[in-house]
């Protein structure tokens, strides 16, 4: 089945999954340019990895609820594509 997913996460100062439950699509990940500061993506190595307002990256196939983000409080992450 598929299904569009359209999301948009307000940052806070501590990781947090962009997705709580299990969602697996191929989207498009960004930060919108309105952004106040970077936000922080926590590698699969442990480190952060930066993002800077109006930064984007396509993914393909991924499970979001292993993606997560922190920065500056109130800052946007936006989530658009589906489940194909």
């Amino acid at each position: 089945m598929n299904n569009v997913i359209m999301r948009k996460l307000t940052i806070t100062a501590v990781y947090q999954p962009i997705v709580a439950t299990r969602t697996v699509g191929s989207v498009v990940i960004s930060c919108p340019p309105t952004n106040v500061g970077v936000v922080n993506f926590l590698g699969d190595d442990g480190n952060d990895i930066p993002w800077r307002p109006g930064e984007w990256h396509n993914f393909v196939a991924v499970d979001l609820s292993q993606i997560k983000v922190k920065g500056t409080a109130g800052d946007l992450v936006t989530v658009v594509g589906g489940t194909w």
